[in-house]
């Protein structure tokens, strides 16, 4: 999938404009949430994303998808990674 296509399926599922995201080489971030709904194709280099329930890692040309709220971790592999990512920020509760 090209990051044209990926863009266009991210418009027709109600996401935002996707963004580059750049991490460092061998990095990590933590445990932690996020307010929105995020999916992102991987441009380049690697992540490994850790849930309660799966660990993956996700090499260039995959996609990932993390819910709202969804606690996970992220360690970026040796030559760090580039992906491109699309946020929807769910509706507020009733």
């Amino acid at each position: 999938m090209t990051p044209e296509q990926f863009a266009q399926e991210l418009a027709r599922e109600g996401f935002e404009p996707p963004v580059t995201v750049t991490r460092e080489a061998a990095g990590m971030l933590g445990d932690h949430t996020h307010p929105f709904e995020a999916k992102a194709l991987i441009l380049s280099g690697d992540i490994r994303i850790a849930t309660a329930t799966s660990e993956r890692v996700y090499e260039a040309g995959e996609v990932f998808h993390l819910a709202a709220g969804e606690p996970h971790s992220e360690f970026y592999g040796l030559f760090g990674v580039q992906y491109l990512v699309g946020r929807k920020t769910p509706p507020p509760a009733a």
